[in-house]
């Protein structure tokens, strides 16, 4: 029986760049043996490299059976490699257009949150056309210090800074905005950092919700950043040691976000449990899996280890590419 052809789409223009190479490498070695694993690399240039060959994504119908998405940031996950691959008629693993595009703006699926009842930090908006003092003297007249500011499209803690006083906040917005047109300024809450990955069509559920895992950043980090996310530095706790009730809660949370948004496959889910409740922050719909990557280790705790994590993400692309 001839081999089921996994095209591994990594790489890409976005600024995680790095981060997708490494999650791309991690798939191909643990693709199982009724795979054929075919590395696509997508250049910072958005040219396409099959086999070390320039390739047209059209090409890619007649070269492989299915597109393992393993791009993450701007292209990869905010509905643009989506379309092309609906338009061409390829399966592909994750969300879709409309769920992408969503949930990589912060903007928007915060608004998707609150209609759902979902607690989410309070926010201000900053554009990049605004006159930058003008917008911070706005945020600290609107929300109380601590702030953290980010870029509104992206992920992996890139353009993050979390501000103590006022004179941190255009830095901050300075830097948020090298990487996206618009900035949100959330305020901090003090809490415990917990993620929530959901797997669909896992034992029975629908939406199955895999163990919450507490993130302790290092003593020297203020948040869980780029660096500590992928250095192996910071402690992750799984299953996390929270009594029954929170954790039931950041399960439906995880579980009311994914459906909200519209996403398939899987996601992760990233909140802060404070005395004050729980907040929803973010939704990722390609959450990393490389061998730091949270996923994977919460996957892992419930027995399914990383291959057949593979399996099931890309039968579940499959059975859903038969609705074309």
């Amino acid at each position: 029986m001839p081999k089921i052809r996994v095209g591994v789409l990594r790489g890409g223009p976005s600024s995680e760049h790095e981060v997708s190479l490494k999650t791309g490498e991690n798939v191909l070695n643990f693709l199982p043996e009724k795979y054929l694993g075919i590395d696509i690399v997508l250049d910072k240039n958005g040219q396409w490299n099959f086999g070390g060959l320039v390739i047209n994504p059209d090409e890619l119908r007649h070269r492989v059976d299915i597109i393992f998405n393993a791009l993450h940031g701007h292209f990869g996950e905010d509905g643009k490699v989506q379309h092309i691959l609906d338009t061409i008629k390829v399966p592909y693993t994750g969300s879709g257009i409309v769920a992408s595009s969503v949930a990589m703006n912060k903007v928007l699926s915060r608004e998707f949150f609150a209609r759902t009842g979902l607690k989410i930090p309070a926010a201000v908006v900053v554009k990049n056309n605004e006159p930058i003092e003008e917008a911070a003297r706005r945020v600290f007249q609107t929300i109380r210090p601590f702030w953290v500011v980010k870029p509104v499209s992206g992920g992996s803690s890139i353009g993050v800074t979390v501000v103590k006083d006022f004179r941190g906040l255009v830095p901050a917005l300075e830097y948020a905005l090298k990487y996206d047109d618009k900035a949100l300024v959330e305020e901090c809450i003090n809490g415990r950092e917990v993620t929530c990955g959901i797997l669909d069509n896992f034992r029975g559920e629908e939406h199955y919700a895999l163990p919450v895992i507490e993130i302790i950043p290092p003593p020297k980090k203020e948040f869980f950043d780029y660096e500590c996310k992928y250095d192996g530095s910071s402690r992750e706790i799984c299953p996390a040691h929270l009594d029954l009730a929170l954790k039931k809660e950041i399960e439906n949370m995880a579980r009311l976000a994914h459906k909200v948004l519209g996403c398939k496959g899987y996601s992760r889910a990233d909140m802060i449990a404070s005395s004050k409740g729980v907040y929803l922050l973010e939704v990722n719909t390609l959450p990393g899996l490389t061998s730091e990557s949270l996923v994977p280790k919460a996957a892992q705790a419930v027995g399914l280890d990383f291959s057949h994590l593979l399996e099931h993400i890309i039968d579940l692309a499959l059975n859903k590419s038969q609705r074309f």
